[in-house]
């Protein structure tokens, strides 16, 4: 019998802090590589969580949470979740489901499924993934990753394999709800599509949308795209657009400039989130491998003027591939994924991250 990987989520403390220094005065800083600008001294530090902030099951492969407050005093946790027997299949099967608890840092449990799956017809009927939930002018708005397909599960545990039909299908929805416990209103069209230019940025494929209010009281979005410049049925490159609107359901705007690049790498970052502070936009950003800092795989710190251009912060470093627990355990961790605020009153209280570790049998 082959035991699986363990998926898990995990709230971490967040200390924030900032000034108002604009010059840098270090005279070595081995974190950041020679051709990227420095900003602000805009800092996020993380705390030691406890065990009761470990959300995982024992059934069930758990991945990607975001979490709001409900005018019922619960922090409500809306995150991805697949049957563990299947192994790799979030591409396949994935619903968004729902738990709460008392403190953003849990213990978290499960209440119901959010997004459950619907008729293959629909653009989203067979899988909603990678939620990002926030609350806009006294109304709740769930992003989300959908897709639909011939629902062949082609992966198995420690065989990590994505059914292609699926993954060219993802798309970015929206469902409104005006508190966190639903009922959720689905919509039959993407808010996201694929644009149909051949030559489009994205015309392969849309997922992983991170949004934020502007000053202006409109809403940026930053999202995954692949396009098709790159033959074969995966397509590519894979990049970050941006899109605008003036209402959260849209419609957006798309701009053909990437984001997050990095001359040595066509795929340098994933899962990016951002967010309004201190009048800068900022981004939470998945470094894939070493592009940004010489950590390696890492999550780093970007910000923006405008959200569209966007520079490493001072002090980019978030967090290596480990968790420092209350208990003084230091945990290496396979990956460390999807990073999401919860913001409460302005303030950065809690890191939420999907991560993995191999099992017994050494299988990821």
């Amino acid at each position: 019998m082959i035991t699986i990987k363990r998926f898990f989520l995990i709230s971490l403390t967040v200390l924030c802090t900032s000034s108002c220094k604009k010059k840098n005065t270090s005279k070595d800083n081995t974190n950041t590589p020679k051709d990227f600008k420095l900003n602000d001294e805009f800092n996020l530090k993380l705390g030691q969580p406890t065990l009761k902030s470990k959300f995982e099951n024992d059934d069930w492969s758990i991945w990607g949470g975001s979490m709001v407050k409900g005018e019922d005093g619960l922090y409500h946790l809306f995150y991805s979740r697949w049957k563990k027997n299947l192994g790799w299949a979030w591409i396949t099967n994935s619903e968004i489901a729902h738990a709460v608890a008392e403190s953003p840092f849990g213990p978290f449990a499960f209440k119901d499924v959010a997004l459950p799956i619907r008729d293959s017809s629909y653009w989203d009927g067979l899988c909603t993934h990678n939620p990002t939930v926030h609350k806009f002018n006294g109304k709740y708005y769930l992003y989300y990753m959908g897709n639909t397909g011939d629902g062949k599960v082609v992966s198995s545990p420690g065989k990590q394999v994505l059914n292609p039909v699926h993954r060219n299908n993802q798309r970015i929805g929206v469902a409104v709800a005006n508190t966190p416990n639903g009922p959720w209103e689905r919509f039959e069209t993407p808010l996201i599509n694929v644009s149909p230019n051949k030559d489009a940025l994205d015309a392969s494929m849309v997922s992983n949308p991170s949004i934020t209010q502007t000053p202006d009281g409109g809403c940026l979005m930053v999202y995954k795209a692949v396009g098709k410049q790159k033959s074969g049925i995966w397509g590519g490159p894979v990049v970050h657009c941006v899109a605008t609107s003036k209402h959260p359901t849209g419609p957006f705007k798309k701009y053909d400039k990437p984001v997050f690049q990095a001359k040595s790498s066509d795929f340098p970052a994933e899962d990016p989130f951002i967010w309004n502070q201190n009048g800068k936009f900022r981004a939470i950003v998945k470094d894939m491998h070493g592009a940004f800092t010489n950590q390696g795989r890492a999550l780093v710190l970007f910000d923006s003027e405008d959200g569209f251009n966007w520079k490493l912060s001072k002090n980019p470093l978030l967090s290596k591939l480990e968790i420092n627990w209350a208990n003084g355990h230091k945990q290496k961790v396979d990956h460390l994924e999807r990073p999401q605020l919860y913001i409460e009153n302005g303030k950065p209280t809690a890191l939420l991250c999907a991560a993995d570790v191999k099992d017994d049998n050494n299988v990821l």
